[in-house]
């Protein structure tokens, strides 16, 4: 007999790819405590998440998308993703829908914060948890067609991965020593180029300097600190590799446009 999982309100046929029987053209589905797969899987649906507490990476496309608290991530039909997260808590609000309106905005993934009147109507239909009533079909499509509008792009929450196998050894030499300085000579031998080379190759590949990617990492590891909920905002500083807490603050205004906040 075939053991059929049931994710989101979609059946997993087999692992990863997810057969939708549902007639409506969106509806809402919100857990605390998600757990979900962290292998890659696709649907037919498009796909609205919110995250109303602790943080996702999702991985897409040679990307890490990180969608911290009140963030929003759009993504495409059809388009294989995977989910991680080492958050203590993650509570999630998903909107599934079926159609779309034709505009370029809704065939791309986008991650932003997530205004007040969006989180104030996801909070309204959250009472439509996963349930199929009429009355929120209109509804959700009114957050559909207003997303265009609320989506102030955050792009420095995309982590590129190169596709030169020659830079993996620098991405992850920054990723295991992100909180020490260290000079760009070293990483040119690990890639085993010179220091132009790999500045002009990373930077072609990935869209970003080194100097970029490293304060990403700084960024994303400060978050996951943040999270535990363990350490005071000066602590995080010195642990993700800044000398002081104004330079932390700073460098994490400078991506997030916010303050941090234990």
């Amino acid at each position: 007999m075939q053991n059929d999982n049931v994710k989101c309100g979609l059946t997993e046929k087999s692992k990863g790819l997810y057969a939708d029987d549902i007639s409506a053209d969106a509806y809402v589905w919100y857990e605390k405590d998600w757990q979900h797969d962290e292998y890659e899987h696709t649907h037919q649906r498009y796909q609205l998440t919110y995250v109303e507490d602790g943080y996702q990476y999702f991985h897409i496309d040679q990307k890490i998308y990180l969608v911290p608290q009140n963030h929003v991530i759009w993504i495409p039909s059809n388009i294989e993703h995977s989910i991680t997260s080492e958050a203590k808590t993650v509570n999630l609000m998903i909107v599934l829908f079926k159609t779309v309106f034709e505009q370029d905005f809704y065939q791309d993934v986008h991650v932003f914060s997530a205004p007040t009147v969006l989180k104030e109507m996801l909070l309204y239909a959250s009472k439509w948890n996963k349930l199929l009533a009429e009355e929120q079909t209109i509804f959700l499509r009114a957050i559909l067609y207003s997303l265009p509008s609320f989506c102030n792009e955050n792009k420095f929450l995309q982590i590129p991965v190169p596709t030169d196998a020659r830079l993996m050894p620098v991405c992850n030499y920054i990723n295991a020593n992100y909180q020490y300085n260290f000079d760009v000579d070293k990483l040119a031998d690990k890639a085993k180029m010179s220091v132009r080379s790999l500045q002009r190759i990373f930077k072609q590949e990935t869209g970003i300097t080194l100097q970029k990617y490293t304060q990403l990492i700084r960024l994303l590891k400060s978050i996951e600190l943040i999270d535990t909920k363990q350490y005071t905002l000066s602590q995080i500083a010195f642990r993700v590799g800044y000398k002081s807490l104004s330079a932390f603050t700073s460098s994490y205004y400078a991506i997030m446009k916010a303050k941090p906040k234990k």
